[in-house]
């Protein structure tokens, strides 16, 4: 497949930038090398139509654009959706928020406000990505796994996701919670550090939290200095349940 149906395959979600493989999400290399050239192939230019006038971009990655029988919500305010990436039925997009090329979202998805969804980010189903969620994006290298966020996942206000972290089925992650690879993420649950590439749990909900620094840093350590971390405090249960529904009259 050349770049153009490459992105064609993508917007339609026929192929994807990672797919889960025996239960491991891997990066499909040749779809992530095919936006890459199209990145090359691409020239700059002036969009001026009614909806994009005085932006500018690669010529062959402009903005997508829906019609009702698509049955995405993309509500007027600023929000942008690059070519190349699927938006399914049933999602809402509010504004200001951006989905990057590349980028899978599945069926009732909610995209809130100041929101960002990489390159290459793969959103499951009914996920709600709450209002200046960051969704980092994995394009290079190309064989790095995007970040993901599986089915049914809570994302809360100010959490940013970065380095192909995954985050599984009907996790929750409160608000300001920061994932990387260099943030430790502690299980208070079952007593264990989850390891750098460790997906967050099936159900898990995740706080900030804080450690206190090592003795290499004999200075910060005399002043009671911290550092960044998540904490899993328990999983999904009947009262966790009842209040993410309310989402579901928003439809």
């Amino acid at each position: 497949m050349n770049w153009t149906e490459i992105l064609d395959a993508l917007e339609a979600g026929t192929i994807r930038a990672a797919n889960k493989v025996d239960g491991v999400w891997k990066a499909n290399t040749d779809v992530k090398a095919g936006i890459l050239e199209a990145f090359k192939a691409g020239e700059l230019k002036e969009f001026s139509d009614e909806h994009w006038h005085g932006f500018v971009d690669k010529h062959n990655l402009s903005p997508r654009h829906f019609k009702p029988e698509d049955r995405v919500r993309m509500v007027p305010g600023g929000s942008s959706v690059r070519r190349g990436s699927h938006i399914a039925s049933g999602v809402i997009i509010m504004p200001p928020a951006y989905v990057n090329v590349g980028a899978f979202v599945d069926e009732g998805t909610m995209v809130d406000s100041h929101a960002l969804v990489g390159s290459c980010a793969q959103i499951g189903k009914n996920v709600h990505l709450s209002a200046g969620v960051q969704i980092g994006g994995v394009l290079e290298p190309i064989g790095l796994a995007p970040v993901v966020i599986e089915d049914g996942a809570f994302i809360g206000s100010g959490s940013v996701i970065v380095e192909g972290k995954q985050v599984l089925k009907e996790a929750v992650i409160a608000p300001g919670v920061v994932l990387s690879k260099g943030v430790p993420i502690y299980d208070c649950v079952n007593e264990r550090m989850l390891s750098a590439d460790e997906p967050i749990p099936e159900r898990a909900i995740v706080v900030p939290g804080s450690r206190p620094v090592n003795d290499k840093l004999a200075w910060a350590k005399e002043m009671g200095l911290t550092l960044n971390c998540a904490l899993i405090v328990k999983y999904r249960d009947e009262k966790s349940e009842a209040s993410l529904e309310l989402e579901s009259f928003l439809r």
